[in-house]
């Protein structure tokens, strides 16, 4: 014990020692006009399906560093143009870290919670606002292994006199998180593994006991990439369970897969395949309001805090909004996609994806139908980039049957996109 307290003290100079700090000013400003027919849910067709507008999301950040402690401010302010009720200026990350010998660290406040490929946890930098956690995180990272330890609790109010109250929601709708990420990197074999654990409380209406209480879900599985020089091989799995959407019993898991193949420094290629588990023959009334059913047990998929616009479609029918009170028939996703950059600051992408339910849908095929994609970025400075894409969408009928697209089921969504990052200030001392 005495050896240990000594190995400790002796530590504590290490951390304090070199007294060098550094200050950086950096700004992230992104503009996205977009002209749109359909997407996310349509109500009639005709010519007011055509949504014509300009977004736009302004970062200022500042970070701080010394030694063994780091601090990160960003102010955000997401909205679009002409908009006179848009969002109030917010904080997207506020957090302090510190670095402990031997590969351990503590970080605090509002971050970002980014692992693996960003299926359940992501950036999701496409959308305005994108994803932070308020948060506690310990980690260590060292030889190839990584072990992060998250942990959250939301209210809505410091409520002193009444104890707990009802949390409608703040920067996410959850109550509590807990997270165990686990990734190691075999040496020698360009082969990455990962294991992750979340444990998510959400509050609901106990009408039998007419108060509110927490129900608990699940999620369990594992990420593994194999990067050789010129080709790639991912693969994922999730399970989820516990309870959700009020307490009824859950029950839904997600599989995927992706190959990628580099030639060349100017091409790419890559095919894929995702399955995300939904409710069991999923019930829709004539015309096209889907019903309210009473259901056992939820076999829907969440995706939690995905980058969702990564993998299921740049259209965004799919995980960016749900079908009905959380319910959804699920999703298979068959892609296949290729990127050329001709010359260094030019790179263009193209992708084809093949859309239908996981789970049956009453009196309707699964197949939701072809969406075909294009994107063009040239990168004008190292600082600044101009992007731009365009999607068509052949749909089919049950596209229209649960509110995603129009009677004739063509859809269209073009857009273009600035975004300018630099960095205004930089010093050491």
């Amino acid at each position: 014990m005495k050896r240990l307290a000594l190995i400790l003290l002796a530590a504590l100079p290490l951390c304090a020692r070199a007294q060098d700090h550094a200050f950086s000013v950096d700004a992230d400003y992104l503009t996205r006009g977009e002209i749109r027919r359909g997407g996310i849910s349509v109500e009639e067709d005709g010519d007011a399906l055509h949504s014509r507008f300009i977004l736009s999301r302004t970062r200022l950040g500042a970070t701080y560093s010394r030694d063994w402690l780091t601090a990160r401010l960003t102010a955000q302010h997401a909205d679009t143009w002409g908009s006179a009720a848009g969002n109030a200026l917010s904080m997207n990350e506020a957090w302090v870290k510190a670095q402990f010998p031997v590969g351990l660290f503590a970080q605090l406040g509002r971050q970002r919670l980014s692992y693996d490929d960003q299926r359940i946890f992501g950036a999701d930098d496409w959308s305005m606002t994108g994803y932070s956690h308020d948060g506690l995180k310990l980690g260590f990272e060292r030889a190839g292994h990584k072990v992060h330890l998250f942990g959250a609790y939301n209210q809505n109010v410091d409520n002193i006199d009444q104890g707990g109250t009802r949390f409608s929601g703040g920067i996410q709708p959850y109550k509590s998180l807990a997270s165990l990420w686990y990734h190691y990197d075999i040496p020698k074999s360009n082969i990455g593994a990962s294991l992750l654990f979340v444990n998510m409380g959400l509050e609901y209406i106990d009408f039998k006991e007419d108060t509110y209480a927490t129900c608990f879900q699940q999620l369990a599985g594992t990420f593994l990439s194999w990067t050789p020089k010129h080709f790639g091989l991912e693969a994922s799995y999730y399970h989820q369970w516990g309870k959700a959407n009020g307490n009824i019993p859950l029950n839904a898991w997600m599989a995927s897969a992706k190959a990628t193949a580099t030639p060349s420094e100017h091409w790419s290629f890559r095919a894929g395949y995702d399955y995300l588990s939904g409710e069991e023959d999923f019930p829709i009334p004539g015309g096209g309001n889907i019903g309210l059913v009473r259901h056992e047990i939820v076999r829907g998929f969440n995706s939690l805090y995905g980058s969702n616009h990564k993998f299921y479609g740049a259209m965004d029918f799919f995980y960016v909004s749900t079908y009905v009170n959380g319910f959804t028939p699920g999703l298979q996703n068959l892609y296949a996609g290729i990127s050329w950059s001709p010359v260094k600051p030019l790179s263009a992408d193209a992708a084809i994806h093949f859309f239908s339910t996981a789970a049956p849908v009453q009196d309707a095929k699964k197949a939701l139908g072809h969406e075909m994609e294009l994107e063009v970025t040239w990168t004008i400075l190292p600082s600044v980039s101009l992007s731009a894409g365009y999607s068509f969408m052949l749909g089919t009928e049950t596209m229209s049957i649960l509110k995603r697209s129009a009677d004739n089921n063509r859809l269209h969504w073009g857009w273009l996109m600035l975004n300018v990052t630099p960095t205004f200030f930089k010093t050491r001392w």
